[in-house]
């Protein structure tokens, strides 16, 4: 995604106390193309974070490094994004894949919890670029913080995802 585009994305929605509400607007009415693309594609994943305890039986058994590679193609991050949200390099990520070796349990919780929080943020704003341009944007109800600077911890992630059900409910204050 280009600078550009999140900067447009930004004047759209900043000034304003309801800045949630007009981008919540703004992407529902999106396409809605790539939520049934990320659907199909993540479908393979969906069993393994359904429930907390699958969650952590899977994190503690470790994900395929593709499970990594996916995410990336799925969510529209760039590589940097995927480096500095999950704290290793694409080429670790490839070795792995390429060895067959599994991620640890800290990375596959990580990359777990965020395949379900964009299953989320597509099934609100109606496409992945929607919502990859939404974690870009200061969000009201998370203290004014870009959400995507806060998906580097699980404790993050759980606050974004909060955020998207009082968005979901219309609770934006």
């Amino acid at each position: 995604m280009a600078k550009k585009e999140v900067s447009t994305k930004k004047s759209v929605v900043s000034g304003s106390t309801s800045s949630n509400e007009k981008a919540a607007t703004t992407y529902r009415k999106t396409s809605v193309g790539n939520k049934n693309l990320f659907n199909e594609q993540a479908v393979v994943y969906q069993s393994l974070y359904a429930n907390p305890i699958s969650l952590l039986n899977s994190s503690k058994k470790g994900l395929d490094a593709k499970a990594a590679l996916d995410f990336i193609n799925l969510s529209g991050f760039t590589q940097e994004q995927f480096q500095d949200t999950f704290k290793t390099t694409i080429k670790t990520i490839q070795n792995y894949d390429r060895q067959e070796l599994k991620l640890d349990a800290s990375l596959s919780e990580k990359l777990l919890k965020s395949f379900a929080l964009f299953e989320k943020g597509i099934e609100l704003f109606g496409s992945a670029e929607a919502f990859n341009d939404w974690l870009h944007v200061s969000a009201y109800g998370l203290g004014n913080q870009v959400p995507v600077e806060m998906m580097d911890t699980i404790t993050g992630i759980g606050l974004i995802e909060e955020e998207l059900i009082r968005i979901a409910y219309g609770d934006l204050a």
